[in-house]
């Protein structure tokens, strides 16, 4: 009995119910930016809502789950996920050009989403166990290394770049915080250099011509540089207070495309001004902030890169997105946590969350 009543003293309700104001955040502004769809089949922000009720029995679930008995598990679902995402290359269903999903009958199944947290675990399991007080070194790398080079190739052969970079951004973060030695981070910077030098000539036409609108993007006002130019005037348009709840122009006019998944925030920050996105972005940040917290407080070093790594993929998609719609960063469909629609999104989220959870909630237990 004192097991059961330490987890529930020690539930972290505070990261709950920030995840859970950000998502439902999300769904109101999902139902202002599709209120002028016509309807057919259940609308967007009820299929999110749906996704989010799922997503958060998810994360309660698993924070019921002792963390510490997932280090095991880490080896044989990096397996079974890089498995999935060869499965995806000769089986994979396409769409748009790009081969990302397994058609499970009405589900379809991304595996390259469910690699970021098992990439997560096992990271965690290699950091946790081999402790480096002077840093790690080539040498020491070769095996993370190896285990990240592997799911990324097959990604990339997707096509899908943007939840490539993630995986690397999540992965550097993660060794960055485990410590490098000196030579070896400037040696990591050469090698990132060199590869941004000369990935240029590995990339599709579709990804060299976002690079190029990124540039450039009245170069094409009416096509590849649609996108950018028709979210920074929704951006832009919004003033200090916005223009008010289910009245933005550029989204109900229909002028600016994908305002449910990769461009959401452009619909919000047309409604809801520098203030609204004020609000929201520090409310974000506390999201970070307090995984850090928890990261900072685990009980082992298991947790303590398990939190990192979570609150790390989290910040990762924040800032990847947020530079998208505002034109810092060139569009590589990164959505938005918690408020861009999407099943597959919420439920990577969601795991993530519950993770954090599970971590925070057992920081006192040994």
């Amino acid at each position: 009995m004192m097991f059961d009543r330490r987890l529930v003293t020690h539930f972290d309700w505070v990261l709950l119910l920030t995840v859970c104001l950000l998502a439902l955040t999300g769904v109101a502004n999902l139902y202002s930016a599709t209120s002028g769809w016509a309807p057919v089949g259940a609308p967007i922000y009820v299929k999110q809502m749906v996704w989010l009720s799922g997503g958060v029995v998810l994360a309660l679930l698993l924070s019921c789950f002792d963390y510490r008995h997932l280090e095991y598990f880490s080896v044989v679902g990096y397996v079974l996920t890089v498995g999935l995402l060869l499965v995806v290359l000769v089986l994979g269903k396409t769409s748009m050009g790009a081969t990302r999903w397994i058609a499970l009958g009405p589900i379809n199944l991304q595996p390259s989403e469910v690699i970021k947290i098992v990439m997560i675990l096992l990271l965690a399991r290699i950091f946790g166990r081999s402790a480096h007080p002077l840093g790690y070194s080539f040498y020491d790398l070769w095996r993370p290394a190896l285990l990240l080079i592997v799911p990324v190739v097959l990604i990339l052969k997707q096509p899908d770049l943007g939840t490539a970079m993630m995986l690397m951004f999540i992965s550097v973060s993660m060794l960055v915080f485990a410590g490098l030695q000196r030579g070896t981070f400037y040696g990591l910077c050469a090698v990132a250099v060199s590869g941004l030098s000369g990935g240029w000539f590995f990339l599709h036409d579709y990804q060299k011509s976002r690079i190029r609108t990124f540039l450039n993007p009245e170069q094409d006002p009416l096509g590849s540089g649609y996108h950018i130019i028709q979210s920074k005037i929704a951006v832009g348009s919004g003033g200090f207070f916005g223009k008010g709840f289910l009245a933005g122009t550029q989204s109900q006019l229909s002028f600016l495309p994908e305002r449910h998944t990769d461009f959401a925030f452009s619909v919000f920050a047309e409604e809801w001004g520098f203030a609204g996105c004020l609000l929201l972005l520090l409310l974000y940040l506390f999201l970070i902030v307090w995984g850090l917290y928890v990261s900072r407080r685990a009980a082992d070093r298991f947790g303590m890169f398990l939190a990192l790594g979570v609150t790390a993929m989290i910040f990762w998609h924040i800032v990847v997105n947020l530079g998208m719609v505002i034109g810092l960063l060139p569009v590589v469909g990164v959505p938005l946590p918690l408020f861009s629609y999407g099943g597959t999104s919420m439920v990577t989220t969601m795991i993530g969350v519950g993770l954090l959870m599970s971590v925070s909630m057992r920081r006192f237990k040994f």
